[in-house]
């Protein structure tokens, strides 16, 4: 089956351009447009997309809130935020709103086939870019304040646990794939984010990207 998809950008030419890059698949299928966050909100609801291309910078309504309004409604579908802004404010506001993908406007010719497949498959997709500065702010981090990662601290089945849940999995989802009970998920969820000083699941999913744990 084909992956359906929304465009949303408050640009056409950059619309068309998408439209274009994302034809030549066979596997895709452009379900509809939108030119502000408003009228992504109402299209993803006519349309059921599977994906969203969502510009951050939208009009009468922000990417980010336009992705939180289509997550709250449907949280299968799968929203990858296009965005000049590599920093990782953004980036956690994105995650924090339900997105599944991050990608920079810069590397979107290179990179959109592959994060709509790896969204579509259930795992979080990010530009390797944005990967590669994380790491090396999280790095310059840790030897400005003489820190040791905590990573080190976490048993194995606690980085089990971290991974599953970065890619997007649910506690009774760890459960059945760990074959333990949903109690012990959250039991083991409760230390490895005690352990790294983490506080929701947005920053368990940016973590995990410093780490390449997830691509």
């Amino acid at each position: 089956m084909s992956i359906r998809i929304l465009l949303a950008d408050d640009h056409g030419v950059v619309r068309k351009g998408l439209r274009f890059l994302l034809e030549q698949q066979p596997d895709v299928e452009i379900v509809g447009e939108a030119g502000d966050g408003r009228e992504a909100v109402r299209v993803a609801e006519e349309t059921g997309p599977d994906i969203v291309i969502m510009d951050i910078a939208m009009p009468l309504l922000n990417g980010i809130e336009a992705t939180a309004q289509m997550v709250k409604k449907n949280p299968a579908i799968g929203v990858i935020i296009l965005s000049m802004h590599s920093d990782e404010d953004y980036l956690l506001s994105a995650l924090n709103a339900g997105a599944k993908g991050y990608l920079l406007k810069d590397s979107a010719e290179v990179d959109l086939v592959r994060a709509i497949q790896s969204v579509h498959r259930g795992t979080p997709f990010f530009s390797p870019e944005i990967t590669k500065t994380m790491l090396e702010d999280y790095m310059r981090f840790l030897q400005q304040r003489n820190l040791q990662d905590s990573y080190d601290l976490l048993t194995d089945r606690e980085k089990e646990v971290l991974q599953l849940l970065a890619e997007g999995k649910s506690n009774k989802e760890v459960a059945a794939i760990l074959d333990v009970s949903v109690y012990t998920v959250d039991s083991h969820r409760t230390h490895l984010m005690q352990k790294l000083n983490l506080h929701n699941t947005a920053e368990i999913v940016l973590y995990a990207v410093r780490k390449k744990i997830i691509s």
